[in-house]
């Protein structure tokens, strides 16, 4: 794939959409393609997350505490370690032959430097899904207790 077909992929993915395309087109020199084949893992539970991957083509299944989903092509896997070092929740299992985009939390942290703009506008995003994460916690506990 080509620089440009990276960046239309990344625009796909809305936290990295806000980024703005300069952003993104850095990432996209950065990055890195990786290849799997079906039943290749991409990590397993409490391994070191220092990436986040964005699906090109293929599938994964992302299995986290008995819950699962499947992650097709656009799909960010692992969006917490381009912020934060952290070990990994879950365990991801390629389906069949998936090709992803790895985004380092080094280069991702290095863009959001270099464009204050991109980084301004991820945090506000953030900010925003913390709320709402939190007023659902509340509405949800609220329920519990009733």
């Amino acid at each position: 794939m080509s620089i440009d077909d990276d960046v239309a992929l990344l625009e796909r993915v809305p936290t990295l959409r806000l980024l703005g395309e300069t952003a993104l087109r850095m990432l996209a020199i950065g990055s890195e393609q990786r290849n799997f084949e079906r039943g290749d893992v991409l990590f397993n539970i409490g391994d070191e997350a220092d990436a986040g991957y964005i699906v090109q083509r293929g599938a994964f299944r992302v299995e986290e505490g008995g819950a699962e989903i499947i992650a097709g092509p656009g799909a960010l896997i692992g969006e917490l370690a381009l912020i934060v070092a952290m070990k990994r929740p879950s365990t991801a299992v390629a389906l069949e032959y998936t090709t992803v985009i790895r985004i380092a939390r080094s280069l991702f942290q290095r863009v959001l430097e270099s464009d204050p703009g991109a980084a301004r506008r991820l945090r506000d995003e953030l900010a925003v899904r913390t709320s709402q994460l939190a007023s659902d916690i509340l509405i949800a506990g609220g329920k519990l207790s009733t």
